[in-house]
């Protein structure tokens, strides 16, 4: 199969008709193998039914449910999990994402050889409290991760299947997928300026806690992908350097006390921050140690999502 298109959605019905229909419209005039994969992040609406009876007229058509909403990434997570295209685009299900930029994605990854395309919307139609916060986002993860895209949030991606099949989502990790393919040694990782359409349909499903989220798994991305198979490398360094510094400050007192005996030690404040250096020091140098036993012992898993209906 040539393509996989994952679409999350939560509570999307009125826009489904029209963006399956505009998808599978521009797809087959590619002449492109294809499935349209629909992951119901646990919607309330009639979004299910939607999905339904798309069974008999498009073929092509798949759908996974899940009991309750986990998360726009635990629905990626899943969709790549499932799909079975060469090429996976994902997109969001309101609308705003174009299904004209699909072509051009496609041929960046099965022709020209990127692991990942990030859409980038460089002219967009969200109020200045979304464009602001998004913006420094963007601008700290390309520092943080050094992979110059001016869009990490944007649902309109495409994947080398290999990728997808190899990283895993959760969280609020989504947005952080061009990091974290770098750091699973997916390099070559590209963009396009894609069209951002406005809103149509339904409200948005984001407040402003996503960004505290967002930094706060940009934070954990970061420790895992350096440390996450060598946690030793990081708690027992900087529990080695606590301990010598608190080992140092007792030498000095100790010498102090024996040649120059004009103080007891324990009059000393030194004295106490020695102690609780050396104490500190060897709790992480035991969190690492025990981190890389808990790392070496690990196995993968399923992912843990209850699905409850799948459709083909």
């Amino acid at each position: 199969m040539d393509l996989s298109i994952v679409i999350p959605l939560l509570n999307e019905e009125e826009s489904l008709p029209e963006l399956t229909k505009w998808i599978i419209d521009v797809v087959e005039k590619e002449g492109l193998s294809y499935e349209i994969l629909f992951i119901d992040d646990g919607s309330t609406d009639n979004s299910w039914r939607v999905i339904q009876s798309f069974g008999n007229q498009y073929p092509a058509v798949k759908g996974i449910r899940f009991r309750r909403n986990y998360g726009k990434s635990a629905a990626l997570n899943e969709g790549f999990r499932t799909s079975q295209g060469k090429v996976v685009i994902t997109m969001d299900a309101d609308m705003q994402d174009s299904p004209d930029e699909i072509p051009e994605l496609y041929k960046m990854i099965a022709l020209q050889g990127y692991d990942l395309v990030s859409g980038w919307k460089k002219k967009r139609h969200d109020p200045i409290s979304k464009t602001i916060p998004s913006r420094f986002f963007n601008w700290f993860t390309s520092k943080i991760s050094h992979i110059k895209l001016h869009d990490f949030n944007c649902g309109l991606k495409a994947y080398r299947s290999e990728l997808v099949k190899n990283i895993e989502v959760h969280g609020e990790m989504h947005r952080y997928i061009p990091v974290i393919a770098k750091w699973g040694g997916f390099v070559k990782i590209g963009e396009k300026v894609v069209n951002h359409r406005e809103r149509q349909y339904g409200v948005t499903k984001y407040g402003m806690s996503r960004f505290i989220k967002g930094f706060l798994d940009l934070l954990s991305i970061t420790f895992i992908s350096k440390f996450g198979k060598r946690p030793m490398h990081l708690f027992g360094t900087l529990g080695t350097i606590i301990f010598i510094i608190g080992f140092a400050i007792a030498g000095y007192l100790a010498y102090g006390k024996i040649f120059l005996s004009e103080y007891k030690m324990t009059d000393r404040p030194l004295f106490y921050a020695g102690l609780l250096a050396m104490i500190i020091g060897t709790q992480l140098f035991m969190t690492g140690f025990l981190a890389e036993l808990v790392s070496l012992g690990n196995r993968d898993r399923n992912s843990g999502y209850a699905v409850s209906e799948t459709i083909n």
